[in-house]
């Protein structure tokens, strides 16, 4: 797990990090005491957990910098569910704070050891537990954020402005993602290959290559999904194997 906590607090920041190390040496810890280097970690790598002070400037009891922040995770795909702890002085920012972000949790400050053990704990097991759960993308449709189960999705081919995902009972246009883009969120799936400049297919659902017409049959599909003379021979390839 990779945690990045934001106090500017510098004695509660260093005690937040050692405390997380104690708990797990599973844990990689990443520090900040400003938005700005919050920003490096996050934007560099994939971050599992957030640890978030709400307020960031001691002389300005209305500041909210931490639920910006957090607000601004959420708008990034990849961390539209990712936990994230409000550590905070301030309990009248709670309620506010759930429903801006849908965080996992809020501590008040002073906090207790065995309150944040406690949550990190309870992470760490969830995400063991979830490395033999199905694989899941995240998209975004009107603003809001839907959860695909990959074993569902059959194929995904290019429409105007966007890409259209085929699952195995419904279909859904997502605007302004593109099939290069959609590969990046399958990459960790070998599964899905493309196999047109204009469409990605789930292998899974293949029940045969017409090589000569370069059409694919798909499982459940009326309609073939065309192979680009490019790809041809890549798939092929992929299908003897």
């Amino acid at each position: 797990m990779k945690a990045l906590i934001l106090e500017d607090n510098k004695e509660s920041l260093r005690a937040l990090a050692e405390l997380l190390r104690q708990i797990s040496d599973e844990v990689e810890v990443y520090t900040a005491d400003s938005v700005e280097k919050a920003m490096v970690p996050s934007e560099e790598e994939t971050i599992d957990l957030f640890l978030l002070d709400i307020n960031l400037n001691i002389r300005d009891d209305d500041d909210t910098s931490g639920l910006d922040f957090a607000k601004s995770l959420r708008e990034q795909t990849k961390y539209a569910f990712t936990p994230i702890v409000f550590i905070t002085s301030y309990p009248a920012f709670e309620l506010n704070s759930y429903r801006q972000t849908g965080c996992y949790s809020f501590i008040t400050k002073p906090f207790r050891k065995s309150e944040v053990e406690k949550i990190v704990r309870k992470l760490l097991n969830s995400g063991n537990a979830a490395e033999n759960d199905e694989k899941y993308i995240t998209v975004k449709k009107d603003g809001i954020n839907y959860r695909l189960k990959q074993a569902d999705i059959v194929y995904i081919q290019a429409i105007s402005r966007g890409v259209c995902i085929n699952l195995r009972k419904e279909s859904m246009d997502i605007k302004y993602l593109t099939i290069k883009e959609s590969l990046d969120l399958l990459k960790e799936s070998p599964e899905f290959v493309q196999c047109h400049r204009n469409a990605i297919v789930n292998l899974h659902y293949v029940e045969s290559f017409d090589s000569v017409n370069r059409m694919l049959q798909l499982t459940g599909r009326t309609e073939p999904v065309e192979v680009g003379v490019t790809y041809k021979q890549a798939i092929k390839d992929i299908l003897k194997q």
